[in-house]
């Protein structure tokens, strides 16, 4: 990684995973393989801190900081493996799922959250997922409203008051930093 540090794939360290690289990584990542419209890749990045935004209207008016830094970082393997398009996860099958949950595991506990979610809080940060992929689809990868649900298999609703932006990679990259330090610094607060 840029920062210095070596991760070993097979078995991560929390010790070898620093934000900046999951940051930089997750900018420079694209969602949809790439395939969507505008002058710059819509990132991983961008999708995280929109499934933040989503998780925060489920949960309104009451605010959850170790579930909104849990969605944050929901995708946050793929600063190492990218982000695979479902149908090519499927073919792959276990053994990068097993690699993603590992990295996941070792994610969480650098950043002090539990192993994995409880079965509640992971649907929580699912639908957000899915109300992000579904907003994402219609604005920016060429799918209608009604595909999202036929073609897709998405049953949530594309969110009809946002507006997205694909931006600049180093753009994407602080903007997940700027939201990543101010969960982390509530998150701090919070657990004293």
């Amino acid at each position: 990684m840029l920062s210095g540090r070596r991760l070993n794939l097979i078995e991560p360290s929390p010790l070898d995973i620093e934000i900046a690289d999951v940051a930089l990584g997750l900018a420079r990542n694209t969602r949809w393989n790439g395939q969507t419209s505008g002058d710059h890749a819509w990132s991983v990045a961008q999708h995280s801190v929109l499934v933040v935004e989503i998780v925060r209207r489920l949960l309104a008016p009451r605010r959850d900081t170790s579930l909104e830094l849990a969605a944050l970082l929901h995708d946050a393997s793929e600063y190492v493996t990218h982000d695979l398009i479902t149908p090519l996860k499927s073919v792959v099958g276990d053994v990068f799922k097993e690699v993603e949950d590992r990295l996941m595991v070792a994610v969480h506990m650098r950043f002090g959250l539990p192993r994995r979610l409880d079965l509640e809080r992971k649907a929580i940060v699912k639908r957000a997922d899915l109300i992000a992929g579904a907003t994402e689809a219609v604005q920016l990868a060429g799918f209608q409203p009604t595909e999202v649900r036929t073609l897709l298999g998405i049953k949530e609703k594309p969110l009809p008051d946002v507006t997205l932006h694909p931006m600049p990679s180093r753009e994407a990259e602080r903007l997940f930093l700027d939201t990543y330090e101010a969960l982390a610094a509530r998150y701090a607060l919070e657990r004293r």
